[in-house]
């Protein structure tokens, strides 16, 4: 009996999630690895699942895919990935963090030159409906903030994230006075997705 085509693509569906899926986890690991972290099964799960999804995803929104893991294991996969900077945390209106992959950048400290852990620096696109979170990190060559930047550019000169950063102290200094250290930049557009605006 030969399968409709309904079935057979169904079934290529599955294989190409499969793999999909395959990959996520294989990255993951290897993701783990460059920042000599423990591998662990949990670790694994949750950054593949992270680095998979299209959207952030609260810890509940973990919890429920994950219904065999432990909330604390959930907790402590996710600050141990926060922390190694293989995922960053987005605070929203509503009180919850959602999660989302992406691997943060060192920033030289201006006391002594010592790298520490800085914040990511892209923007964020949240659903006024739905609540569901997307990083504007880009997926061309250059990220969201950069063509935001490069836009700018055609009027005066060329601007860099760098030389941006350091306009916003020196407005930030101007404004509050002087010893006022700003270290994360956030920017979060509010509208409807793409679900949502249909």
């Amino acid at each position: 009996m030969n399968p409709g085509p309904k079935l057979k693509s169904a079934a290529t569906a599955a294989t190409a999630k499969g793999n999909t899926h395959q990959h996520a986890a294989a990255l993951a690991e290897a993701q783990l690895r460059d920042v000599a972290l423990r591998i662990t099964p949990a670790r694994i799960k949750v950054l593949a699942t992270l680095l998979e999804a299209r959207c952030a995803f609260s810890h509940q929104d973990m919890q429920d895919q994950f219904t065999e893991m432990d909330r604390v294991t959930l907790y402590r996969a996710l600050d141990c990935l926060t922390d190694a900077g293989l995922a960053h945390k987005i605070a929203g209106d509503d009180r919850v963090f959602r999660y989302s992959a992406g691997a943060e950048h060192g920033d030289s400290s201006p006391h002594g030159g010592a790298t520490h852990h800085a914040q990511h620096q892209h923007g964020h696109f949240k659903c006024t409906r739905c609540a569901k979170v997307f990083c504007l990190d880009g997926s061309g060559d250059a990220g969201f903030l950069d063509s935001i930047l490069a836009l700018g550019d055609s009027h005066a000169g060329t601007t860099t994230p760098a030389k941006l950063h350091k306009q916003l102290q020196q407005a930030l200094q101007d404004t509050l006075g002087k010893g006022f250290q700003g270290h994360e930049i956030e920017l979060t557009i509010k509208g409807w997705c793409a679900d949502c605006a249909h």
